[in-house]
């Protein structure tokens, strides 16, 4: 899925632009024990409680593409026969009205996901779709449908004690401390399935939902998916660094470093700018490209691209995003930490003098110490 295409399902999750019959869910204790069953027409309940299930909802769908959605993508053998797959495809088939298979699906989710201690609510729910048709101007025509898509979304959602507060007890005109009892807060991981891309339904792609990056709760894509593991977007950001490092060796200069980084970096900005909704790529080749035009030796940019294949798989391709900090430029020593607005990071230069190592940066226009305006003396 693009973004245009994701943002397209994003908004089906208003009150009056969904097709969505029932919410489905159970809530677990901590011990792996269901304490009760949710099985709730949207249609009766009250205004507030609609729009906050549909929220939480609409938030397993948040974050970046790669990031925070990531693609789970099923192999055909899978497809054709597969339980896991099977499993998937009645729920989503049938908009979750499969009671057999809900609780099939609860049970695997159970026995292998892990919250930490923590009581947690699966949330399911089924919509149909009429695509409209889109136009050659790229306008939606909604009185034309192309096809009908169906999915189902899941979003799994810890469930915490409230916090004491001060409330209003409007009987007695006074205000008295109070503990909310239960509160569930926003998703930690969910899913949708199957994708929307193109605009049909692809049911080789589930697309994975998780709040924290650097935790994608491998058993719960394993339990349900059943497939190769994708790495983190801070595993990816951690191997890629170790693999350029590793490859280059005594060539991990600054001047090559600073050029990798200011050439993704540009990269990222031209596809803001361009206001693509596909997601941006790079291959390991596009990166040895980079660093030959950096001076680095062709035999160690044959051993950067052999690391990455090893790493990432061959002819893998990256998400610039996932391998560089776009919006950060940081030199770190054991006594100083410097950070530039990596705009300007071309003004950072590294030199040798007397012996000594140092990095260098202008101050033509003047600095700051402990914002005091500070004068440097030619003596």
């Amino acid at each position: 899925m693009n973004q245009k295409e994701l943002n397209e399902i994003r908004r089906r999750f208003a009150p009056d632009k969904n097709n969505i019959g029932k919410i489905y869910g159970c809530y677990v204790n901590s011990n792996k024990e269901i304490i009760s069953y949710l099985d709730e027409s949207l249609g009766i309940m009250p205004e507030l409680e609609t729009e906050r299930y549909l929220g939480l909802f609409k938030k397993a769908l948040t974050g970046g593409l790669g990031k925070n959605l990531i693609d789970i993508v099923f192999s055909t053998q899978q497809v054709h026969d597969s339980d896991e797959h099977r499993l998937l495809t009645s729920l989503a088939s049938s908009e979750l009205k499969d009671a057999d298979a809900r609780e099939r699906f609860y049970q695997k989710v159970i026995e292998k996901l892990d919250m930490e201690d923590s009581n947690y609510l699966i949330l399911l729910a089924g919509d149909t779709y009429d695509v409209p048709h889109r136009g050659k101007d790229d306008e939606i025509q909604a009185d034309a449908s192309d096809a009908v898509f169906k999915y189902m979304i899941c979003a799994v959602c810890p469930v915490r004690d409230g916090k004491p507060g001060l409330g209003y007890f409007s009987g007695e005109n006074e205000f008295h401390g109070y503990t909310a009892n239960q509160i569930v807060a926003p998703p930690e991981l969910g899913f949708m399935f199957p994708t929307f891309d193109n605009r049909a339904s692809n049911i080789y792609n589930a697309l994975f939902y998780t709040k924290n990056i650097a935790q994608i709760h491998h058993e719960f894509i394993d339990a349900v998916f059943h497939t190769e593991t994708p790495m983190s977007a801070d595993d990816q950001k951690e191997t890629f660094k170790s693999v350029l490092t590793d490859s280059l060796e005594n060539c991990c200069s600054y001047d090559v470093l600073q050029a990798v980084h200011e050439q993704i970096r540009e990269r990222i900005e031209q596809h803001k700018e361009r206001k693509d909704p596909d997601p941006l790529d790079i291959t390991a080749r596009e990166v040895g490209d980079i660093l030959q035009s950096s001076g680095v030796p062709e035999n160690q940019i044959q051993t950067f691209q052999e690391k990455c294949g090893e790493e990432f798989g061959d002819g893998a391709v990256l998400n610039p995003c996932n391998i560089i900090d776009s919006g950060k430029f940081e030199l770190v020593t054991p006594q100083v930490k410097i950070s530039v607005d990596p705009e300007y990071s071309y003004m950072v230069e590294t030199t040798i003098l007397n012996g000594r190592k140092y990095i260098l940066i202008p101050a033509d226009e003047g600095f700051e110490f402990n914002s005091v305006e500070v004068k440097i003396s030619k003596d």
